[in-house]
């Protein structure tokens, strides 16, 4: 089975072969670019199982056009209060977003819809207020060549066509914040182009107190003629990915050396246990169900989903 994922650490040891999947010859394909593992698997199944954004796996389920299942194994989660940026002689707090234009790479990705989440529920923006740009955060131009379902309802959405990017027009003012998954190179040369929450880490660690929410970007999906032929390849599949992030966390621990290049790795692993309980980074429908919901939830309220849909169904058993 091909299997494309980003080389992260707690994938690790399925890539090493240290870990391996029960009945499964695991040919690991490591890309470390999202956008081309989600457009390659959607527009042409080119994977047996592929890490997924998490928004377009609910989407096309909602829609009834799903080529492949979803295991509850998260790739990818990133807390997002760091990924507001503001051009600040335009916009200084919440209260300054309405009539602005705000750049995001894609309306429909995870990251975004966590952050309007945010922006919703947390600060008290008014959404219908602001006017979207869509386009590439560095680059001019388009954001992949991802296969969106229709929106809902009607938003106030625009294509960059600019000729530059969303960094660039936020610099010039042309457009006023951007949300997304990646930083704007502005951020580190202009002065004015800061973090709404320069103290985001302490932000998102009460956000995660207050809610549980620990956005979850992308899932595991499986190719559904690979699943409807051998179904044991869910349960043997979960069980080597939840080996492998045990085995992570267990080298992320050893004191004797530094797992990572992270000088303060002991006391960010204290944090972990003292917020999270130990286990930051759960697997399963239970441990996220929280996140999980509050995803769906915004996808309602952002017309991209007509409506909830029970967490359980997103996922195949992963038990027998």
């Amino acid at each position: 089975m091909t299997f494309a994922c980003g080389l992260y650490d707690r994938m690790l040891a399925l890539h090493t072969g240290e870990i391996k999947p029960d009945g499964i010859d695991l040919n690991y394909l490591v890309m470390d670019n999202p956008r081309e593992i989600f457009d390659r698997m959607s527009n042409g199944l080119e994977f047996d199982v592929c890490e997924m954004s998490s928004s377009e796996y609910v989407s096309r389920f909602a829609a009834n056009k799903l080529p492949f299942v979803a295991l509850p194994v998260f790739a990818s989660r990133v807390f997002r209060h760091g990924f507001i940026i503001v051009n600040r002689k335009h916009i200084r707090s919440a209260a300054d977003f309405n009539g602005k234009r705000v750049g995001v790479p894609l309306y429909t990705q995870t990251a975004a819809i966590f952050i309007r989440g945010l922006m919703q529920h947390d600060l008290g923006i008014d959404l219908s207020k602001i006017e979207w740009i869509q386009g590439a955060i560095n680059e001019p131009g388009s954001y992949g060549n991802p296969s969106v379902m229709p929106m809902l309802k009607p938003i106030n959405i625009k294509p960059n066509n600019s000729g530059k990017s969303l960094s660039d027009l936020l610099e010039a003012g042309e457009i006023h914040a951007i949300i997304g998954s990646n930083l704007p190179r502005a951020l580190k040369k202009n002065p004015e182009v800061v973090r709404l929450f320069p103290d985001y880490r302490v932000h998102e660690r009460d956000y995660f107190k207050r809610t549980q929410i620990f956005p979850i970007m992308h899932l595991v999906v499986i190719r559904n003629d690979v699943y409807e032929k051998n179904p044991f390849v869910a349960t043997s599949l979960y069980n080597a990915f939840c080996a492998a992030k045990d085995r992570a966390r267990e080298k992320m621990r050893y004191s004797g050396t530094l797992r990572y290049m992270l000088p303060w790795l002991p006391d960010d692993v204290e944090e972990i246990d003292q917020i999270f309980g130990g286990d930051c980074w759960p697997y399963g429908v239970e441990p996220n169900r929280p996140t999980l919901e509050a995803l769906v939830s915004y996808m309602v309220e952002q017309g991209l989903i007509p409506q909830k849909i029970p967490i359980e169904k997103l996922f195949v058993s992963t038990f027998g």
